[in-house]
């Protein structure tokens, strides 16, 4: 699947004087636009939309400075139909204008261009399984916190704090539906998975379709495939690890794409470095036979 990808950022590449076709990149992936751009962040640590803009504005920049067009001509060539707007675009990047860049000394920020490779750093499996579930709810309390790959997700940790001894007790007499017990749901806002980035945070637990409690947060979660992932490890860099290798090594070689919906995490709560048994729960699809490595 990595050689497909590559394939895919080529053609992405060629592609950097105009508006980029992503259902067409996904496509040459051999992936759905959705797991593409999921499966892109997770690699490159970036949105794809961010990539795209940071490339474009590196060959830009490059154009500005060699000085044989005009500013305008250059704003045309990458896509933009005013200066105005290539302007805004340039100055995200590279903090200046292109007017202030093609003064002596200017400094510029330059994208590389990305490709991806197997780099084989040690022997690691992954236990899971693949269980088709019917629909279900998440019942329980929602906030929005930002994405923290690495370390505790103070956010995160104040929400569950938040919930005091009769919130976990009424919780409790709720589940009754694999996974079992409180857990967490993570929905994510935008298809980023860059540090930062909202997620909807859910403490709750899965119950039936039709089951209401007005005090409660619902979020309905339609039938699919899911993959589960049994994980024992010091809380929480363990999880985080695992939720990084499930995106960077077990979707590239398992002929399956992810597709919309919460993510669950069902763990004890246990304090900061602390051994601990976790199941990660990951709505999948089936891919074509052309996804696999």
């Amino acid at each position: 699947m990595l050689e497909r990808l590559n394939e895919a950022l080529y053609h992405l590449e060629s592609s950097l004087d105009r508006e980029a076709d992503i259902a067409e990149v996904a496509r040459i992936a051999g992936v759905s636009e959705y797991h593409f751009r999921r499966l892109f962040s997770a690699l490159a640590g970036m949105p794809l939309g961010v990539y795209v803009r940071r490339r474009r504005m590196t060959l830009a920049g490059a154009d500005v400075l060699a000085g044989e067009l005009t500013l305008l001509d250059v704003a045309v060539r990458y896509g933009y139909g005013s200066g105005e707007a290539f302007a805004r675009a340039f100055r995200s990047v590279h903090g200046i204008g292109p007017g202030e860049a093609r003064r002596a000394g200017a400094v510029l920020t330059a994208q590389p261009r990305m490709s991806f490779r197997v780099v084989v750093e040690g022997s690691t499996t992954m236990r899971y399984r693949i269980v088709e579930k019917e629909s279900f709810r998440v019942v329980g309390r929602k906030a929005r916190v930002p994405l923290v790959h690495e370390g505790v997700n103070a956010a995160a940790t104040a929400h569950v704090e938040s919930l005091d001894a009769q919130d976990i007790v009424r919780l409790k007499e709720l589940t009754g539906a694999e996974p079992e017990g409180v857990l967490s749901a993570a929905a994510y806002v935008t298809d980023s998975r860059e540090e930062g980035a909202e997620v909807d945070y859910w403490v709750g637990v899965v119950t039936g379709s039709d089951t209401v409690v007005e005090e409660l947060d619902a979020l309905d979660v339609p039938a699919g495939t899911w993959a589960v992932f049994d994980n024992r490890g010091p809380y929480p860099s363990a999880l985080q690890d695992l939720w990084r290798d499930v995106f960077t090594q077990w979707f590239p070689s398992n002929p399956y794409t992810a597709r919309p919906g919460p993510e669950l995490l069902r763990t004890r709560p246990v304090e900061i470095g602390a051994e601990t048994d976790s199941q990660l729960w990951i709505p999948v699809e089936r891919g074509s036979s052309s996804s696999r490595m």
